[in-house]
């Protein structure tokens, strides 16, 4: 099989889904030596902390990883989600580094050695990206079997919590046709009680960011009870104050007080822009509109599980196209050093505007990132959990 064959592409993907779980990379390299003559093919997986790009490779070895935000050309076809070629000291061969991108989860990179003939116009590129797509599907699949891939990722062991948390999420950013959502979640090996949560139908997306208190397993354990409540409440189809009514009910009639988990709720209406929302604790909302961020003041009501049969109520606001959302757990607003007021008064707004132009994947980021300044250290002392959302709105239909 080559590249100049009719259909390369599809064969490709069929022999990817045909793949071993653990066998993805050597049949990938196989693969794309047929197709594009490809010398060397090096898979690099995000690590937890969206800091490095680590290869894949029979473990516990591994190799050198790049750097996402260190200028090389691996972390830039990363961050801007965008394939970039790489001349190399040997003549007519380039290193081509394509990003995995499935739905608008970013998993990595496929950094590929082959001669400049083999990408020569914008197709060969474009098959390039279709096939680094169709991977990144098969490693997500392949993450039910094997451990492999997971492991890759870690730079070191993950704590007990954080691996509850991890396994809880639903990705950490996901693309649609009226929106696009990035999350962040710190201390990535350390996490304890903060989560985000997603769920998109034709209709509405649902998105949930929790507080989980405590430290620990024993945050992890409330907000892991939390957040499945939730997703089993929406998925009998009730309203959104009725989830958190269900949800509450099922945190008291565990922890009868002793523990709540303060938890953010909001339902777009896809078509309109419509959104309900339920302000059940501390996480906040900030609002970019127009090149001007605010927060996004809501009446506060009483944390998930602190008495038995709370009651909820909805308020309501419109989206207009261009917006951005910006969610964030306690730990990032409430966030104090010695002699400061909150991270939330003042620095956060500013990190925000600062960060209008960039992608949101890169604003939770560098929400993180400036409270980390903040702190003046590489560790934060609690949890923070950032979703960003851009708001397009729904396209018109075609029909």
């Amino acid at each position: 099989m080559n590249r100049h064959s009719t259909g390369w592409l599809g064969r490709a993907e069929s022999a990817l889904r045909q793949a071993p779980p653990t066998a993805l990379l050597s049949t990938t390299r196989s693969l794309l030596a047929d197709c594009v003559r490809a010398r060397d093919v090096t898979l690099l997986l995000a690590d937890y902390g969206l800091t490095v790009l680590q290869p894949v490779t029979h473990l516990p070895h591994t190799g050198d990883a790049a750097n996402v935000r260190g200028g090389s050309a691996a972390g830039r076809a990363f961050t801007a989600e965008a394939p970039v070629v790489e001349v190399t000291d040997k003549p007519g061969m380039v290193l081509v580094h394509v990003p995995i991108t499935v739905r608008g989860d970013r998993l990595g990179v496929l950094s590929i050695h082959l001669p400049e003939p083999s990408i020569q116009g914008t197709s060969g590129v474009l098959e390039l990206a279709a096939f680094a797509t169709a991977l990144g599907h098969e490693l997500l699949v392949a993450d039910r079997d094997t451990d492999l891939y997971l492991q890759a990722r870690r730079r070191r062991r993950l704590t007990l919590a954080a691996e509850m948390q991890w396994q809880l999420l639903p990705g950490r950013g996901f693309d649609g046709d009226a929106f696009t959502l990035g999350a962040h979640l710190e201390p990535a090996y350390a996490v304890g009680g903060d989560n985000f949560d997603w769920s998109v139908t034709d209709d509405a997306l649902t998105i949930t960011v929790t507080d989980g208190q405590g430290q620990g397993i024993e945050a992890a354990l409330l907000t892991n009870l939390t957040v499945n409540a939730l997703r089993n409440a929406r998925r009998a189809g009730i309203s959104l104050e009725d989830q958190a009514c269900l949800a509450d009910q099922a945190v008291y009639g565990e922890y009868v007080g002793r523990l709540s988990a303060p938890t953010l709720l909001l339902s777009i209406e896809l078509a309109t822009g419509h959104t309900h929302v339920v302000d059940a604790g501390s996480p906040q909302l900030f609002r970019l509109r127009r090149g001007v961020v605010e927060r996004v003041h809501l009446d506060a009501q009483l944390p998930l599980g602190m008495f038995e049969e709370t009651l909820y109520r909805a308020e309501q606001f419109t989206l207009d196209p261009g917006d951005r959302l910006i969610i964030v757990s306690s730990g990032v607003h409430a966030a104090q050093n010695a002699g400061s007021h909150p991270f939330g008064t003042q620095a956060l707004p500013e990190t925000i505007a600062a960060a209008r132009g960039g992608s949101t994947h890169e604003t939770a980021r560098a929400v993180v990132d400036g409270l980390m300044q903040y702190h003046g250290g590489d560790e934060l002392p609690t949890d923070a959990a950032v979703v960003c959302l851009d708001w397009r709105g729904k396209p018109p239909s075609t029909n």
